[in-house]
């Protein structure tokens, strides 16, 4: 394969990786404990700001609540703040050395914009593949200026790249439908 088709396909691949992963931020009527991980906390008096993951466990309980064990008990405080001050919608009740996260059914409309988000998100990273498939298109125009390569080959390496983006955005189309359905799901 030729090095400017992989490097492509290697960033548009990141692209892929980097919206699954926003992806699971995003609320749906289950628990799942990738909502909370990226969850930012400020902790130990404003002195520091940790996600989530780094300062605690989150397990499922239920299919509607979350289990969050703080790994230094001081925290669970600042936790249970940053928690209930985050978008999500989520209330946070202390039991123990332990936060019991509650997460509420999601209303139609709730539901609705979510799926804006998803959309919106999976719209900026198709412009991401699309401009790393432009500048791919740009260096295999400059090395045929160059005389670097024949006609021939720059049109092999055009139909190539454009096969690989047409690939990265079938896969984007495919992530984006299963998160749809993932918050439609009652």
């Amino acid at each position: 394969m030729d090095p400017l088709i992989s490097e492509f396909k290697q960033q548009s691949e990141k692209a892929l990786s980097f919206l699954k992963e926003d992806f699971k931020s995003i609320r749906t009527g289950k628990s799942n404990p990738a909502i909370l991980e990226s969850l930012t906390v400020e902790t130990y008096g404003g002195q520091s700001k940790l996600k989530l993951l780094e300062l605690a466990t989150i397990m499922t309980e239920g299919a509607s609540a979350l289990s969050v064990t703080p790994f230094d008990p001081a925290t669970i405080s600042d936790i249970e703040k940053a928690i209930l001050k985050s978008s999500l919608g989520l209330s946070a009740a202390l039991q123990g050395n332990r936060l019991l996260v509650k997460i509420p059914a999601l209303s139609q409309e709730q539901r609705e914009k979510f799926v804006k988000l998803v959309n919106q998100k999976n719209e900026e990273k198709r412009n991401t593949v699309r401009n790393f498939r432009d500048d791919a298109r740009k260096k295999v125009k400059q090395m045929f200026e160059a005389k670097d390569i024949s006609e021939d080959e720059k049109f092999k390496l055009e139909k190539d790249i454009d096969a690989e983006s047409q690939k990265q955005m079938d896969q984007l189309q495919k992530i984006r439908e299963n998160k749809e359905k993932e918050i439609m799901e009652i």
